[in-house]
């Protein structure tokens, strides 16, 4: 059985999430609590397998509870967050400081309709206990200041540096991610120079908001430019464009640039931005070369664009290894092809795509 404890500042939330995760033949409830210092206590306790978490409580907010419950008894933490700017803000913090991931309440603090997220809630319940717990206990800022990030890796000035001129016939980077994303891309996306030649097509699974939230974040503490994609701007190098929550992240040519199209197209392998979407549309058109990255993340998503992306163009498939992948579904699923080219530790990501620029 999957030992989980539950943590939210309303009785009728605990219930509620309780009686679902109780529901699963595989999961128990051993115990709820109301907010973050008496979670702290139970986890000391109890000892859960896995913690659904509340964001937003009195006496201690779920963020500090998690770096408690980090720093003292590391446990798999679900977030459980609002769809607030604050509630999301802080929830991209959490997935930085340990949290295995996240669900979002439908309609505020209390939703009356969380059975929406149900099965949602148990998937990432059940496969946070599986977790190893030293890859999600590792916090990308302990070394760094709440800023710009320290240790960008320079582009060497040993080697002729290849500069594409204007915007078209480019080389793009297009990064796929899902469960562990945020952490993931912070420990790629912060080490890359502001000079980095190219620009960066993310599709990460998230719902609206958490992406622009997730957008703001890395901005804020990369050298590179971070900002959440919109329709129809033009790609240019050394900018990392987001996929919106609820948007597929695709591209079409104009004149000689390549622009962003974003469309609410049917979901593809149930998510909408889709790793597949983005592939298949960049295999559509013509540039230079893509290097296609995906990391960490449940399910396939990636694996049938990656596929057509190796058969239309000149493409660089890396995948993350399984050594440092919080969940290595995505990127197993992606060596499955035979088609991946570089198979690499998450701290090795960036600074291989600096060596190919």
């Amino acid at each position: 059985m999957i030992r989980v404890l539950v943590v939210d500042d309303s009785a009728f939330m605990r219930k509620m999430i309780a009686d679902m995760l109780n529901k699963h033949a595989e999961i128990e409830v051993i115990d709820k609590a109301r907010n973050g210092k008496d979670a702290v206590d139970k986890v000391m306790k109890l000892h859960p397998d896995v913690v659904t978490m509340d964001v937003e409580m009195p006496v201690m907010s779920g963020l500090e509870a998690l770096k408690e419950i980090m720093q003292t008894r590391p446990t798999p933490v679900v977030m459980v967050s609002s769809i607030t700017k604050k509630g999301t803000e802080t929830t991209i913090k959490a997935m930085e400081y340990g949290a295995f991931d996240f669900i979002s309440k439908p309609s505020g603090s209390i939703s009356l309709d969380i059975n929406l997220v149900e099965k949602d809630l148990i998937e990432k319940v059940i496969h946070a206990s599986k977790v190893s717990i030293h890859k999600i206990n590792h916090s990308p800022l302990k070394n760094s200041r709440e800023g710009k990030i320290e240790h960008v890796i320079p582009i060497s000035d040993s080697k002729p540096k290849y500069r594409e001129s204007g915007t078209g016939m480019q080389t793009i980077v297009a990064i796929g991610t899902s469960t562990g994303g945020p952490k993931a891309l912070h420990q790629v996306i912060t080490k890359l120079p502001s000079d980095f030649p190219y620009p960066i097509l993310i599709v990460q699974h998230m719902p609206k908001g958490f992406t622009k939230s997730l957008s703001e974040r890395l901005d804020s503490l990369c050298a590179i430019t971070v900002k959440e994609a919109k329709d129809g701007e033009i790609l240019k190098k050394g900018i990392a464009y987001i996929a919106p929550g609820g948007y597929h992240l695709k591209v079409r040519t104009i004149g000689t640039s390549v622009a962003i199209h974003l469309d609410q197209s049917e979901l593809v392998n149930g998510h909408r931005p889709s790793v597949d979407a983005m592939f298949l549309s960049l295999s559509s058109i013509k540039v230079k070369k893509v290097i296609a990255v995906i990391m960490t993340g449940m399910g396939s998503d990636g694996k049938k664009g990656l596929v057509e992306l190796k058969e239309k163009l000149p493409t660089l498939a890396i995948a993350e290894s399984e050594k440092t992948s919080i969940v290595f579904g995505m990127p197993k699923s992606a060596i499955e092809t035979s088609l991946v080219d570089k198979e690499l530790d998450l701290d090795k990501i960036a600074k291989y795509l600096v060596e190919q620029s």
